[in-house]
C-alpha cells in the first residue's frame, strides 16, 4: 500500500502555498511522473509544471476511460475508474481524495508505471554507443540521430541535477491547444515514440520504454515507414508537398547518392548536410516553399526563424522530406524539418 507522505489528513497542496514541505512536494511530483502526468522536474517546488499535472490527473479522472485518441489501441486500464466520486473539479488542488486516488492508482498493479534508471548517466552513454555501432540499409543513421537530437537531446532518461531527483523516462506531451492541462499524446524516450493512450501497455513499457534498442528500432521503422509512404504519395496526406514544390516529380523516392556498396551509402548525410547551400528562413515571412501561401511562424514548440538551414532541394536524396513527416504535417513540421536539417550539418 502507497504511504506516500502528503497522504496526511487535512493537508491540501496547491500552487503558492506553504502548507506542504518540500519532502511532501517531491513526493507528489515523483508519483505524478511514475504514473505519466508530470512532464519533468522533481524538486519540491509547487509550481505551474506540478499544477497542470495535476489538473491532468483530475481531467482524466473525470474523462479518462481508456479510449484512445488516435486509434492506437486502447490503455490497460481507464483512469476514471479510480475516481469513486472523489474528484469533482479540475482545479490544480492536491486535497486527501485526490490524494487517495493517487496512491490507489499506485497501489494497482493493472497500471503500468513509467521506468526509471538507476544510473541514467551510465544508461544514457549507453544510449550513444548503440547509435554509433548502429548499422543500416533502410534509413540513414546520420539522419536518425540528428532526429532524436531534437527529440531528446540524445538521451533515453533525465539525470538529475542540483535539487532535481528526476531520473525518470524522458516524456514529451502535446496538450490541447484551449485547455492546457488536456494532455493528447505522450512521446517517450531517446525517439519520442507517440502514443494516444495513457496509460501505456505493460508491453509498450517493456518493449521500447525499458528496451532503448526497442526505441530506436520503433524509430528507425517509423521513419521507413513515411520515406516509403509519404513523400511520393497522392495528395492529401501522402504527399510531400514540399518535394513537389521543390520540383522534383519522381515516383520512386531517392534514396541516396550513392551505391549500395559504397561505404557512404547511408552514412554520408552530415558531409551532404554541410556542402550543400544554406538559407535563412524568417518567421512570418517565409513560405513553406515556393507558391505556398502558409509561412513559417512562431509556436509554443518552435521560434521560427532559423539561419544557415541547409536547402532542403539540395540535398540528392528524398530524407529531408521524409524526416519531416517523421514529425506529421503542418506548420509545426516544417519549423522541425528546418531544426533537424541544422543538427544533421553540426553532428
Amino acid at each position: 500500500m502507497s504511504t506516500s507522505s502528503y497522504k496526511k489528513p487535512g493537508l491540501v497542496l496547491k500552487r503558492s502555498s506553504s502548507s506542504a514541505s518540500k519532502i511532501q512536494i517531491k513526493d507528489l511530483q515523483r508519483d505524478l511522473r511514475q504514473l505519466g502526468y508530470l512532464y519533468r522536474w522533481i524538486d519540491g517546488g509547487f509550481g505551474l509544471g506540478t499544477e497542470r499535472a495535476v489538473k491532468a490527473l483530475q481531467y482524466d479522472l473525470l474523462n479518462n476511460m481508456g479510449q484512445s485518441t488516435r486509434m492506437d489501441g486502447e490503455a490497460p486500464v481507464a483512469i476514471a475508474d479510480y475516481n469513486r466520486g472523489r474528484v469533482t473539479d479540475v482545479n490544480g488542488i492536491v486535497d486527501q481524495n485526490l490524494a487517495q486516488c493517487i496512491s490507489d492508482m499506485l497501489d494497482d498493479t493493472e497500471y503500468p508505471k513509467l521506468p526509471f534508471a538507476e544510473n541514467p548517466q551510465e544508461a544514457n552513454r549507453e544510449v550513444i554507443q548503440q547509435l554509433n555501432s548502429l548499422r543500416s540499409s533502410q534509413v540513414p543513421i546520420p539522419f536518425l540521430k540528428a532526429i532524436f537530437k531534437q527529440e531528446s537531446n540524445l538521451k533515453h532518461f533525465y539525470v538529475p541535477r542540483s535539487a532535481d531527483e528526476d531520473s525518470y523516462i524522458v516524456v514529451g506531451m502535446d496538450i490541447n491547444a484551449g485547455e492546457k492541462h488536456i494532455i493528447t499524446s505522450r512521446g517517450y524516450g531517446l525517439g519520442q515514440f507517440t502514443l494516444f493512450h495513457h496509460p501505456p501497455a505493460k508491453k509498450e513499457i517493456e518493449n521500447f520504454m525499458v528496451d532503448i534498442q526497442g526505441n530506436i528500432s520503433k524509430a528507425i521503422t517509423e521513419l521507413k515507414d513515411k520515406f516509403e509512404n509519404f513523400v511520393t504519395g497522392p495528395p492529401g496526406g501522402r504527399r510531400a508537398d514540399d518535394r513537389f514544390a521543390d520540383g522534383r516529380t519522381q515516383q520512386k523516392p531517392l534514396i541516396c547518392k550513392y551505391d549500395e556498396n559504397d561505404s557512404r551509402f547511408l552514412t554520408d548525410c552530415k558531409s551532404c548536410a554541410q556542402s550543400v547551400n544554406k538559407q535563412q528562413i524568417v518567421a512570418d515571412k517565409t513560405s513553406f516553399y515556393k507558391g505556398s501561401k502558409n509561412k513559417f511562424q512562431k509556436t509554443k514548440y518552435h521560434e521560427g526563424s532559423y539561419e544557415n538551414v541547409p536547402v532542403r532541394k539540395d540535398f540528392p536524396c528524398d530524407w529531408p522530406y521524409a524526416m519531416r513527416r517523421y514529425n506529421g504535417s503542418g506548420v509545426n513540421s516544417y519549423n522541425y524539418q528546418a531544426r533537424v536539417l541544422k543538427r544533421l550539418a553540426k553532428l
